[in-house]
């Protein structure tokens, strides 16, 4: 009988509620509860596993660089930000809000880690997520347009809850960049959140971009209602590498490591409506 209960919940995909039903037959005091406490803690198994995997799949759609999670920071590491907005940011109001986030400081100070935590983050709060390096998407973008799909990849990208921008200004942008920005940024302005991470400061993009009409425009629908983060101090990836060293695992001369600009950590709350 238990075998035809078993073929049953897998012929209805009740994947959970098989794997707890052959769990609760190794335990004795479980078989001898109430046939409804029993049915009550195979639905919570049901909904757990449907929980796992739903997030399963949106972490693999999400592409996130790290797959981290907020409890695996390491606060204790030598750099320093405002830990109580980061804190705020992970109770995902700005998510249901449509705010954005930006996020910067030197390279390799972890600001892809915060910002994938922040998008595992939504994940776990079911929501959509997608992270993009920016120079990778754009070049995305251009192909698009020669195929005859760029209306198409713009309305996927506005759908999404949540995209990541990594490597944000990270290299001079064409004319056509620049409007696929735009395009981008006002399909989502108010209605999704945007996640910036860039090695530039902010006071220096509006030169980046190149185009001052353009960079009014992309900047107006990026920064007046997004909460800014800043990370000063030392290469993680450097740490890393000299952790390695001292431990005997890596020829030194093959981690040179990189010179980091130091700047005094601010972190600013969104503007006040």
């Amino acid at each position: 009988m238990r075998q035809l209960t078993l073929d049953k919940l897998a012929e209805l995909h009740l994947g959970g509620m098989m794997k707890a039903l052959k769990a609760q037959a190794d335990e004795p005091k479980i078989c001898q509860m109430e046939f409804e406490d029993r049915l009550l803690m195979l639905l919570d198994a049901e909904e757990f596993f449907r929980k796992q995997r739903s997030l399963e799949w949106r972490l693999k759609r999400a592409g996130l660089r790290q797959n981290v999670r907020a409890e695996e920071l390491d606060y204790r590491a030598g750099r320093t930000f405002d830990r109580t907005l980061f804190e705020r940011l992970l109770s995902g109001e700005w998510l249901r809000q449509k705010r954005n986030v930006i996020i910067t400081g030197p390279t390799g100070i972890g600001k892809t880690f915060l910002a994938s935590a922040l998008a595992h983050q939504a994940c776990q709060s079911q929501l959509g997520a997608r992270y993009f390096r920016t120079p990778r998407l754009l070049a995305e973008l251009g192909i698009a347009r020669g195929q005859g799909t760029m209306r198409t990849k713009l309305a996927s990208l506005a759908r999404v809850d949540l995209i990541v921008l990594d490597d944000w200004l990270l290299a001079p942008l064409s004319d056509l960049e620049r409007r696929d920005l735009l395009e981008i940024v006002d399909d989502r302005y108010e209605k999704r959140s945007t996640l910036i991470c860039a090695q530039l400061p902010l006071e220096n993009w509006h030169d980046a971009i190149g185009d001052p009409t353009l960079a009014d425009a992309i900047l107006d629908r990026l920064i007046h209602n997004a909460y800014r983060l800043s990370l000063d101090g030392g290469s993680m990836r450097k740490a890393r590498g000299l952790a390695e060293q001292d431990r005997g695992n890596i020829d030194p001369t093959q981690n040179p490591g990189e010179p980091i600009a130091r700047s005094r950590a601010r972190a600013e709350r969104v503007p006040s409506e």
